[in-house]
């Protein structure tokens, strides 16, 4: 698991790895997230890595393997995460915008709270994976397996779950706005809590 090295500013925010300081109270975090960046894409395998807060725009993250890392409050414009394999990472409270996580391979993540907007997981395997809180439009999950995912408290608006697996997958309180399931096992999914 990722060691969470406190803000040497004393902010308590995790430091970024291989940094004494957060995204905050780093001298350049733009510097910060270009050099993260450029040592995942020399890399297959990415683990414990502490990210919390950068920005990361036009950067191809695809066909890597991560584990147990920290990406919590950082923003994702325009990045490819296509036919990559995540275990236990942590988006709470990111952005991702115009995002590509096609042909993924993601286990026990969290998206909570976070904005996904213009984004696709389209034939992906999505097991385990915390979507609650979060807003997610013009978001396509279209042949995915969401097996046992939360989407508890989302706002979810022109997005599609097309010939999906929602066995398990939770709904409690989700508000949809045009969203379509055509063709998914809505009737394993949980919209609402029975007594």
């Amino acid at each position: 698991m990722f060691v969470l090295s406190p803000c040497a500013a004393g902010c308590g925010r995790p430091a970024i790895s291989g940094a004494n300081t957060c995204s905050i109270h780093a001298a350049d975090s733009r510097k910060e997230a270009e050099r993260i960046g450029t040592g995942i894409a020399e890399k297959e395998l990415i683990k414990d890595l502490s990210a919390c807060g950068l920005h990361f725009e036009d950067m191809d993250f695809s066909h890597r393997k991560f584990f147990s890392c920290n990406f919590s409050g950082a923003t994702f414009s325009m990045c490819l995460f296509t036919q990559s394999r995540m275990r236990m990472l942590f988006f709470d409270f990111c952005t991702f915008k115009n995002c590509d996580f096609s042909g993924s391979d993601l286990e026990f993540l969290s998206f909570a709270g976070s904005n996904i907007s213009d984004c696709t997981f389209e034939g992906s395997n999505l097991i385990h994976i915390n979507y609650g809180g979060s807003v997610i439009t013009e978001t396509t999950f279209d042949n995915s397996d969401l097996y046992n995912s939360r989407f508890i408290n989302a706002d979810i608006a022109h997005s599609d779950f097309i010939n999906c697996n929602l066995k398990r997958v939770y709904f409690i309180k989700a508000r949809q706005e045009n969203v379509s399931f055509k063709a998914s096992n809505t009737e394993e999914a949980v919209f609402e809590i029975r007594e």
